[in-house]
């Protein structure tokens, strides 16, 4: 029997940091992420998809502001705008897996489910805003928004500009993981809990009622794949490894490393939380909580047997 396999794709699998965000461009990126997981199907394997929508969600949030202040068209609050991407984006895995698969005459079944996930209403990620989505910008453009939208910024840590930052709690529960981990089980490819998931809180009657932030997709990811009981956990990102010492002179890039060695250098703080901590994070939290190992890598590599970053199971 073939492994359950969690995929969590970054953001940037479908957007880059130096494009706009036109369609062309994100079924593009998505068919060439999709083409690199076909090895996973040919050896029998099953296959979840979660995936980011930083970059997307950050342009919808934008597309809303700017349709409010011209045309006078309400503005969503981001829960809907958290939701809109999961539908457009699953729309563009969706399409782009079918046909690379159609490509590879292989047939099955490829579905999203639209996943909402309860988080903490007194978390106190909802009062320190680390959560980067939307594009990058100079620090004259990102003082400009701070100025007119009340929004937050902070520094990518690789340089590359200013990012908005939003409140990003805890998942506590996927709702539908059942659903999820027996069409996945049947054999069919499922996207779900995409860009973490649509943030919603219990009340105290039982009700739910979505809020404004964006939960970390891989946390999430890993997450559902400790309720589905997944073999493995795929973080797929936009660089082949983790680094210690990241972009400095005496970077070292990692290779196969124990969750406690892991642990130990998260802790001394070589993984920034805007970039591959919640990466590092997520990955102990499978492991932690009886998943196997987790591999980091860009999925350009997933072809090669010794690619990226491996956290074992001590």
């Amino acid at each position: 029997m073939g492994k359950l396999i969690m995929a969590a794709f970054g953001g940037n699998a479908l957007l880059r940091g130096d494009q706009k965000g036109y369609y062309d461009e994100q079924i593009q990126n998505a068919t060439d992420t999709c083409e690199n997981l076909i090895p996973i199907i040919e050896r029998g394997h099953n296959l979840v998809i979660t995936h980011g929508n930083g970059p997307q969600v950050g342009n919808v949030l934008l597309q809303n502001e700017a349709g409010e202040s011209k045309y006078g068209i309400p503005a969503l609050p981001m829960h809907v705008c958290v939701a809109e991407t999961q539908g457009h984006i699953g729309y563009l895995i969706e399409q782009a897996f079918k046909n690379v698969l159609l490509k590879h005459g292989i047939e099955k079944n490829i579905i999203s489910v639209v996943t909402q996930v309860i988080v903490d209403k007194n978390d106190p990620a909802f009062a320190n805003p680390t959560k980067p989505v939307g594009p990058y910008y100079s620090k004259e453009e990102a003082d400009i928004l701070q100025h007119k939208f009340n929004w937050s910024f902070k520094a990518d840590p690789r340089g590359r500009g200013f990012r908005r930052v939003v409140p990003s709690p805890k998942p506590i529960e996927i709702l539908n993981w059942p659903i999820i981990e027996q069409l996945a089980k049947a054999g069919n490819i499922v996207i779900a809990a995409g860009g973490g998931g649509i943030p919603v809180i219990k009340n105290d009657d039982g009700s739910l009622m979505g809020v404004d932030a964006v939960i970390d997709k891989d946390l999430a990811a890993a997450t559902l794949a400790v309720k589905i009981n997944a073999d493995e956990f795929f973080i797929l990102t936009d660089i082949s490894n983790a680094y210690l010492n990241f972009n400095k002179p005496n970077q070292v890039k990692l290779n196969k490393v124990s969750a406690k060695e892991m642990k130990k250098y998260l802790e001394e703080g070589h993984f920034a939380d805007g970039s591959m901590g919640p990466k590092i994070k997520a990955g102990l939290y499978f492991i932690e909580n009886g998943g196997n190992d987790v591999l980091i890598t860009d999925a350009n590599n997933l072809k090669n047997p010794d690619a990226g970053t491996v956290i074992l199971k001590d």
